[in-house]
């Protein structure tokens, strides 16, 4: 079986390479190739990829290449963990938003907006080539912002599904608090990608017991302190929203707080040039602590149980995907991209059936559902006036004159990437 990355030269990937050499018996991988323009960096991450395969006594052979056709013919599945214009693009993304007042962050609100325009005519350029390469592959995208990446792809008729880790690092904590083995924990995980709550926690899965109750009973205050919320927010929620529900329920306090540090983009940066000098040491043969500071925490094991379980080797029976909506949240549109818990298989996922969504929650998914069109649109067909309907809709912006001075900034940050600019 052969598997490709594409973004393998990423300072992730030995995470990644990490969990194929320990779930090897779960997805048995012949050849994973890396790819990635940055011949440089690839060598240094290819040589730490082949050392950890060694250490491990896995069989398979890595390969490394700057050639994407070459890399992915013939593979059953590729994994998308692409970062169009680097961490200096992404520095740009937290900072120029705060200077309107609005939220600087990479995956949502202006930044967010930029970082799709960016990537969305990269990624469907690769989508193509992979499908003429190798017509059959699944192609898993952890691309963000995954949820908008995903409905380009599936717009244009790929086989593709979205992964994102915070379901599967939320189970892990849970399982912990609870002392029990990760699988035994089942995650009713509804919304959108970066845009999610769980609203039910159930042990032996999706029609075990319910326990959130009990944990946000006797764990809500470090799970709030975690999410960076007050514990009084998840006690009248009443369940447990992912982390970056903190930029829509604590916008103003979250950019006073980002105005004050350099964005997280520097200290990535700074992170990557040490972990990259680190790979290149012929005397280390696994991924190093530092590479969890990082973060994709559990990323490997999240994208090699959905890889098992597309390819037919395994995997988890349930998983949660970003794939099409059709009807599992009833307001918002079929071709929507949801983030649910889904069955997983060769013919791709079936979301679970989802209860009726509190209005809470329902109100601001179709809301941020409706800008991913917007967004999208913008992003395939370019155009000012395109990106300023796509701000002015997004309810962390949601005024005509913070819309019309992102508009400006977001265009002369990534002229060099926007063709139409």
């Amino acid at each position: 079986m052969k598997l490709a990355v594409v973004g393998g030269g990423s300072t992730y990937t030995p995470e990644l390479v990490d969990g194929f050499a320990r779930l090897r018996n779960t997805l048995p991988v012949d050849e994973l190739v890396l790819v990635d323009p940055a011949a440089d960096r690839l060598e240094r991450v290819g040589g730490l990829a082949r050392r950890i395969f060694t250490r491990q006594g896995h069989p398979g052979r890595i390969t490394t290449t700057t050639d994407l056709d070459a890399g992915v013919a013939d593979a059953r599945a590729v994994l998308l963990q692409l970062r169009v214009g680097g961490q200096a693009a992404r520095q740009e993304d937290e900072t120029w938003p705060l200077e309107c007042g609005c939220v600087g962050q990479e995956t949502t609100g202006a930044g967010g907006l930029a970082k799709a325009l960016r990537t969305v005519p990269v990624v469907l350029d690769i989508a193509d080539r992979v499908r003429r390469a190798s017509p059959d592959a699944w192609i898993i995208d952890f691309t963000n912002p995954v949820g908008i990446v995903t409905r380009a792809l599936l717009r244009a008729g790929h086989r593709a599904i979205g992964l994102c880790n915070v379901a599967i690092g939320l189970q892990r904590k849970f399982a912990a608090l609870l002392r029990v083995p990760p699988g035994e924990v089942h995650l009713d995980h509804l919304g959108l990608n970066h845009l999610t709550w769980e609203t039910a926690v159930r042990l032996g899965g999706p029609e075990g017991a319910d326990v959130l109750p009990l944990l946000l009973a006797g764990h809500a205050e470090a799970l709030a302190r975690d999410l960076g919320l007050p514990r009084e927010v998840l006690d009248r929620l009443g369940v447990v929203p992912s982390y970056y529900l903190r930029y829509f329920y604590a916008h103003d306090e979250v950019v006073r707080d980002l105005a004050t540090k350099p964005p997280r983009a520097a200290e990535v940066a700074a992170l990557e040039r040490r972990l990259l000098a680190m790979y290149g040491d012929p005397a280390l043969a696994e991924k190093p602590g530092l590479l969890a500071r990082r973060g994709g925490a559990y990323y490997s094991e999240a994208a090699v149980d959905l890889a098992a379980a597309l390819l037919g080797g395994g995997g988890s029976p349930y998983q949660v995907v970003n794939t099409r909506n059709n009807g599992t949240l009833p307001f918002v549109p079929d071709h929507a991209v949801v983030e649910v818990q889904a069955s997983v298989g060769p013919e791709g996922a079936a979301p679970l059936t989802v209860p009726p969504v509190d209005p809470l929650f329902a109100g601001l998914i179709a809301h941020v559902s409706a800008y991913e069109d917007l967004a999208l649109e913008a992003a395939l067909r370019g155009g000012r006036d395109r990106v300023f309907t796509a701000l002015l809709s997004h309810p962390l912006i949601g005024q005509y004159a913070h819309a019309e001075a992102l508009t400006d900034r977001l265009v002369a940050h990534n002229r060099e990437h926007l063709p139409w600019a």
